[in-house]
């Protein structure tokens, strides 16, 4: 009777593989989280800047600021508000009003995102 030979991997070699594996995702992961939270926090000054420029347009144009932000979008001047990256919405933007009320509503924008940024700043004081 002649012998066969069995194909496969035996649980040994499996569990080698396993652990390779398992020592090179504890590398990365972090890293990768880590890169992740610094590109949202770079969309966030992005996105502040250019609501922060787009204001100042409105109110060249206009001679006030918008009532809401929303108005930046029915005005043209923004195809739609911008997500905020932190909370995943658009609706969570905090409108700042003018130091003289009758020049607007919206003068400044700032996150409503709760959370410290990783130099140690609040989202809201952006």
């Amino acid at each position: 009777m002649a012998l066969r030979r069995r194909t496969g991997f035996t649980l040994i070699e499996l569990l080698v593989v396993m652990a390779v594996i398992a020592t090179l995702l504890t590398l990365a992961a972090p890293r990768y989280f880590t890169s992740l939270e610094k590109s949202r926090e770079a969309v966030l000054r992005q996105d502040l800047a250019l609501l922060r420029e787009t204001l100042d347009k409105y109110y060249g144009d206009n001679g006030k600021y918008p009532d809401a932000l929303g108005d930046l979008v029915s005005n043209k001047y923004l195809h739609g508000l911008p997500v905020d990256p932190m909370t995943d919405s658009s609706a969570t933007w905090v409108g700042i009003p003018p130091l003289e009320l009758e020049k607007g509503g919206v003068a400044d924008v700032k996150s409503g995102a709760p959370g410290i940024a990783r130099d140690g700043t609040a989202f809201k004081d952006w």
